[in-house]
């Protein structure tokens, strides 16, 4: 009773958290099939008016407490939640476009890898490929490593807040030619966004790529946060204590470029996914995103990074 009863939960906040619903990522359906559950105008307005914030004090609980939650989550769902990622390569050509040539070894960091749905894809498809793996929480990582396919020769894991651990404590700086950032950076607090990604880009090389997907402004998963569970502008709480940030891609574009990055490419990608059970058709916005290390420091860095001599 006790296990349904938990089931029942994690049903219930499916939508919020996945980026792929279990029965395919952006399954398109026809409409005489399905209800279409579109994003009005007027539930657009409604959302943004709502101004009723969380408090202060549960805030900072939730703060203080974000990695308990997110151990708390794996400790329900296990490595049963989220689906394999096997359309990452199909998504981001550079995890093989990248190389000069094709037996090239690629380096890779997934910051916020969960429980590896997406490295174990990419390992079993790419033989030329070593992945520096982090997450935020630690029961994680351990679930990473008693993986069937995890390999210490071709994978490094690890846990990591990537908000103030120094990444270079397990990855050589200058070191990694591909970063993916994927649903993770909503889950962090719009105030710590760049010191994550300022931590990466130590980490890149120069000319690294970072590739992004997360959720965007308006997505239905946002839409149906009720009122009593705003944080703040477009930032959200679940009711089992973690958050989720939906992005805009003018604010997006701004934080990388605050931390040093390059824009390649930052455009919205609009997915319909369906709920086969009771035949919903549900719209979806994520934010899809490439974002470069420049080979030279920016000038704009430079004159922030000068220290004057005394």
């Amino acid at each position: 009773m006790a296990q349904q009863k938990q089931e029942d939960t994690a049903n219930k906040n499916a939508v919020q958290y996945e980026e792929e619903p279990r029965d395919g990522l952006s399954c398109l359906i026809a409409k005489e099939e399905s209800k279409s559950t579109a994003i009005s105008f007027e539930e657009i307005e409604k959302q943004t008016a709502d101004q009723t914030l969380v408090s202060d004090f549960k805030q900072m609980k939730l703060e203080k407490d974000a990695q308990k939650n997110w151990d708390l989550f794996y400790k329900r769902n296990a490595t049963n939640f989220f689906k394999d990622r096997h359309w990452t390569t199909r998504e981001f050509e550079e995890l093989k476009a990248c190389r000069k040539f094709e037996a090239q070894r690629l380096v890779l960091l997934e910051a916020g890898c969960g429980v590896g749905n997406c490295i174990f894809p990419l390992l079993e498809e790419d033989l030329n490929i070593f992945v520096y793996a982090c997450d935020f929480s630690p029961r994680a990582v351990e679930f990473v490593k008693q993986h069937s396919l995890y390999c210490p020769e071709r994978c490094t894991v690890f846990q990591c807040d990537l908000t103030k651990d120094n990444l270079q404590a397990a990855v050589p700086e200058d070191s990694v030619d591909v970063a993916t950032l994927i649903f993770v950076l909503s889950a962090i607090h719009p105030d710590k966004m760049r010191q994550a990604l300022e931590n990466i880009y130590k980490v890149l090389k120069p000319g690294g790529i970072v590739l992004f997907r997360d959720y965007g402004v308006h997505d239905h998963a946002m839409m149906r946060f009720k009122s009593g569970n705003k944080l703040g502008e477009n930032f959200y709480v679940r009711q089992d204590g973690t958050r989720s940030y939906f992005f805009s891609k003018e604010l997006l574009a701004d934080l990388f470029k605050g931390a040093g990055f390059e824009s390649v490419t930052n455009d919205y990608v609009l997915r319909e996914t369906v709920n086969k059970k009771e035949g919903l058709c549900v719209p979806r916005v994520f934010l899809q995103s490439k974002f470069r290390r420049p080979t030279q420091l920016p000038t704009y860095l430079v004159k922030q990074s000068t220290i004057p001599v005394v």
